[in-house]
């Protein structure tokens, strides 16, 4: 091979090494970006989905959660630690998470359209417990927080109970194991 060939061959391999980093260099930086863009977006989702749902976190203690409730998913009332069940103003069940279908052992779609106090928890329907309700309704309000021990179709189980009526008018019962 002459000089002018080799010469030739050698600037030819030398700018395509060259075009070749650069091309690197280039995928690089997009793939930095893509990921970077991948990440704020993920970030933003996350953000908007909590601020789609205040309630999201929903937390037995909090002094606010009974106005929760009305706003919160399906998903959220489902996932909270807590059993959450809504009544209608004659203690029919309108909706029953799976907290309480665990605590319970009543599935959730068992207990729609029952009456919470004389066929799903009739040891609830008492002075005690179903009094709160009834005089929560009759007063327009109700806001009550108590100690019970559940005893029908269960081994007697000790829990918080906290009934809540909410500006909408929505019954909620909610049951925390002790």
């Amino acid at each position: 091979m002459s000089d002018s060939s080799t010469s030739d061959l050698f600037s030819y391999l030398k700018e395509k090494a060259n075009r070749s980093s650069e091309l690197r260099s280039q995928d690089a930086s997009d793939a930095a970006a893509d990921a970077s863009d991948n990440a704020r977006n993920e970030a933003a989702d996350d953000a908007e989905s909590a601020s789609d749902d205040p309630s999201n976190q929903l937390n037995f203690e909090d002094p606010t959660v009974g106005e929760r409730l009305r706003d919160a998913s399906k998903d959220t009332l489902n996932s909270a630690d807590f059993g959450i069940i809504r009544l209608d103003d004659e203690g029919i069940v309108q909706f029953f998470n799976a907290y309480e279908s665990n605590l319970s052992g009543v599935d959730p779609d068992e207990a729609l359209g029952q009456n919470y106090f004389n066929e799903l928890a009739p040891c609830s329907n008492n002075r005690v417990f179903y009094g709160r309700f009834r005089d929560g309704l009759k007063n327009g309000g109700m806001d009550e927080y108590f100690t019970y021990t559940f005893t029908y179709k269960m081994r007697p189980t000790l829990v918080d109970v906290h009934l809540y009526r909410d500006d909408a008018g929505n019954n909620w019962i909610m049951v925390r194991k002790r």
